[in-house]
């Protein structure tokens, strides 16, 4: 049986909490530290970016700074999020271990057993949903991450105790006031927490102890608890830190972008927008689960005649692939049944429209 290193931290800092871990994958790496599991709670709300996305276009920086929050980039890709003491994250890091499969896929499924246990035993029927989320009753109720760190895999997620849905969809960057109500109607519906299920969140101790007990019984490892080296703690004040705070670090150019808004709510579930230029603009507004369409706004500065048509056209495209063969025929066949006028944008631009924003799945 093997045995990895236990360390809790309690609350901390908001760099603390998202970033000591990379300094302990760093102490692994150099085999000055064992196989190590963190728990910890952050001690204040930030806001946080995943490695790949513009800073910019991803969060409402007047807001944020107005607000006092941090922003932290994580070393890990991912969305942008806003974090605080509501969730108790645990933190993966290890290397040359049997538990830990060299494929995500795997890893992601073998690893959150634990996770699922954990809520299972809490009360909420909670069951994995690949590639990386576990979910109650298809509501997500646990977000989770994995990188690599030279020689050692991470992987991080967390149990969501409360969520501020409405602070959540408001340090986000939109184009509008009508996206972010989508955006924050879309979380509540898809995104869960332990308060929500159970009436009443576990106390942080208590998640943690299930946590500890399942990840040994499910994976076989026996978790001694421990504390922070001198090393990681050198490690995290001389290199780690002083990266994440530095400009190059949070304001680093992203890969180039695709054209319009995504917003991952919860496993397949996002919020897009995307403006289309035809004989007149085309903007859309979708919710998606998959490739399928689950709500839909359109609107732009085109003329459809009667105008209530419009309204008719969204109703009929929930449940629609956004397939070019598959929204052509349902187009067309609006057209024909309908006959509505609109003076510069045809079935087609709709079409060519909603390709659009299937970029962006």
């Amino acid at each position: 049986m093997e045995t990895w290193r236990l360390i809790d931290l309690g609350k901390a800092e908001p760099y603390k909490a998202q970033t000591f871990y990379e300094a302990v994958a760093e102490a692994v790496h150099r085999g000055l530290s064992p196989n190590t599991v963190i728990l910890v709670q952050p001690s204040e709300p930030y806001t946080c970016i995943g490695y790949h996305q513009d800073l910019g276009k991803e969060i409402d920086l007047d807001y944020i700074r107005s607000s006092g929050l941090p922003v932290i980039r994580r070393s890990q890709g991912g969305g942008a999020t806003y974090l605080d003491s509501g969730q108790v994250f645990y933190q993966i890091v290890g290397r040359d271990s049997e538990i830990l499969p060299g494929n995500v896929d795997k890893l992601f499924e073998k690893l959150l057993e634990v996770t699922v246990e954990a809520y299972r035993e809490l009360g909420v029927d909670a069951e994995f949903k690949p590639l990386n989320d576990v979910v109650v009753e298809g509501r997500k109720i646990s977000g989770n991450g994995a990188g690599l760190h030279e020689s050692v895999t991470i992987l991080v997620g967390n149990f969501i105790m409360d969520l501020n849905y409405d602070l959540m969809a408001r340090v986000l960057r939109v184009p509008d006031e009508k996206f972010r109500d989508k955006m924050a109607k879309s979380m509540h519906e898809w995104v869960s927490t332990l308060e929500r299920e159970l009436d009443e969140a576990p106390a942080p101790d208590t998640i943690k102890d299930i946590y500890v007990e399942k990840f040994e019984s499910v994976l076989g490892v026996k978790l001694e608890r421990g504390e922070p080296s001198l090393e990681e703690l050198t490690i995290l004040e001389d290199e780690t830190k002083p990266r994440h705070l530095s400009d190059e670090w949070l304001y680093m150019e992203p890969p180039a972008g695709r054209p319009g808004r995504s917003v991952k709510i919860a496993h397949e579930v996002k919020v897009l927008e995307v403006d289309h230029k035809a004989g007149k603009l085309i903007r859309l507004q979708a919710e998606v689960i998959g490739d399928e369409i689950f709500d839909v706004d359109i609107s732009g500065d085109f003329f459809i005649i009667p105008k209530e048509f419009i309204n008719r056209l969204e109703e009929e495209l929930i449940g629609t692939r956004i397939d070019e063969g598959a929204l052509t025929m349902k187009l067309e066949s609006f057209y024909d049944r309908y006959e509505p006028e609109s003076p510069g944008v045809s079935p087609r631009d709709f079409a060519d429209a909603f390709m659009k924003l299937r970029e962006l799945i």
